[in-house]
């Protein structure tokens, strides 16, 4: 076995479970991919303008989230014509390297042209996905060029509403992507040494005729080679029932598929019945429970539990008490808490049981304008360490709560004077620090709290 693939191996192991790397936050939604820290001895208050800034840089437009990894922080972005992937000091923010290439990806919609997809380290390695479909592993170390491949040219994919925006994994020695490829390479496992296609999966095989769950009549999926496949979710890996499985929110529902070879264990329609929607939050899973959520048209949320066997489903619950745009909720002791809510004025932050869907608290973060300031969290996002949730709001206001089924406790807040909207990134946190994006800047905020020990 190759010394960099072995590598490979022992990152996978690490962020399984068998060792805490609460410093690195190397893939989207942290080290587990839930949005969930297990750092502790953190600030339980601040100031007006929030927590200390240690540093605060401009960077190019997107949505992608930093990635940490030992004492670099890469980030993807565009700027100007070129999408770049640049490593900066995690200590001062100061630019490492960066590797860049030309992008003509225009949002359709008018938002911007930048990428939407974190960054995924591991070891010597950097894995992106940009925008357009371009698909590269750079060396960590000094930002050069590995091999990439370009899924837009490579698969016959229908244009997606909004541009690439479902990040890869790497799981069981296999780095997963869904390219959103038809008629079936809706998902694909590729080598990561070398990025060569060892499995293609999904689409038509899987969804031609099974019934069209949670719409009107007894409808079944005629497939069409025009249907968009990849969704802006990103899959998760589980082991559920004993066996390794990666859960995918594809556009048309959730894929339970086999990391190392693609076959596919169940799939359950989950879509608005329109086709001016998406599917963009991660599902959760939880002992063989998984819950997925949208907010296009009322499809709201459902618990599935995963059948002996894995190839069969069963609802527990099925309502709108949850509708999650974009932000994957936190599943803490029993409890979702989420932002729900598709527009802006149907925005509220909850709390949610698990198990029933039943609300334990609501607020109302209905939104007030596209202004600088903001007295309402609109469509936040959220994390979760040593018991509270960091909550970033649309306009760059930061919150702090007591993760609390209770009721909600606010224990700090603040209007971040280089944030304004949109702020659609979710907080990242390591060793103690606290990375903040909107379309134009990146900050480090002071989290730890000093008076307690490291």
């Amino acid at each position: 076995m190759r010394p960099h693939f072995t590598s490979i191996i022992i990152f996978i192991l690490l962020v399984s479970g068998n060792c805490n790397l609460a410093a690195d936050w190397p893939r989207f939604l942290g080290p587990l991919g839930n949005g969930i820290s297990r750092e502790t001895n953190l600030i339980s208050k601040w100031g007006t303008n929030g927590p200390a800034l240690i540093w605060d840089k401009e960077v190019g437009t997107g949505y992608s989230a930093p990635s940490i990894l030992g004492d670099l922080i890469v980030l993807h972005h565009r700027v100007g014509r070129d999408e770049q992937v640049e490593a900066f000091s995690k200590k001062t923010g100061s630019s490492v390297w960066k590797h860049a290439y030309p992008s003509n990806f225009i949002d359709p919609y008018g938002y911007n042209n930048g990428p939407r997809c974190t960054p995924l380290l591991v070891s010597n390695r950097c894995y992106t996905f940009g925008a357009e479909g371009k698909l590269l592993c750079l060396d960590l170390q000094n930002g050069k060029l590995i091999w990439e491949r370009d899924t837009a040219k490579e698969w016959e994919i229908p244009e997606a509403f909004f541009g690439v925006g479902s990040t890869p994994i790497l799981d069981s020695g296999v780095l997963i992507v869904m390219v959103g490829g038809q008629p079936n390479s809706g998902v694909v496992g590729l080598e990561p040494e070398t990025g060569r296609t060892l499995w293609e999966s999904v689409g038509e095989k899987n969804w031609q005729g099974i019934p069209m769950t949670g719409w009107r009549g007894e409808r079944t999926v005629d497939w069409q080679r025009w249907e968009k496949q990849a969704s802006y979710s990103s899959p998760v890996a589980a082991t559920v029932n004993g066996q390794r499985q990666i859960f995918c929110l594809m556009r048309q529902g959730l894929v339970s598929v086999n990391p190392t070879n693609g076959h596919v264990n169940f799939s359950f329609w989950f879509r608005a019945t329109v086709n001016e929607s998406v599917n963009a939050a991660n599902p959760v899973v939880v002992g063989n429970s998984i819950f997925i959520s949208g907010a296009y048209y009322k499809v709201g949320s459902v618990l599935l539990e995963v059948q002996p066997g894995n190839n069969a489903l069963k609802e527990k619950w099925r309502g709108t008490n949850l509708e999650v745009h974009w932000t994957t909720p936190i599943y803490h002791k029993g409890h979702l808490y989420a932002f729900s809510g598709r527009n802006e004025p149907d925005a509220m932050f909850r709390c949610v049981k698990f198990d029933t869907g039943e609300v334990a608290w609501s607020r109302n973060e209905q939104w007030q304008g596209h202004t600088r300031q903001s007295t309402t969290y609109g469509r936040g996002s959220a994390i979760l360490a040593d018991g509270k949730l960091f909550v970033l709001g649309e306009a760059g206001l930061l919150g702090l709560f007591k993760a609390s089924p209770g009721e909600p406790i606010e224990l700090a807040r603040a209007q971040i004077p280089q944030l304004r909207y949109p702020c659609w990134t979710a907080p990242v946190l390591s060793d103690g620090k606290l990375y903040l994006r909107s379309e134009s800047r990146l900050l480090c905020l002071n989290v730890s709290d000093s008076s307690q020990p490291q």
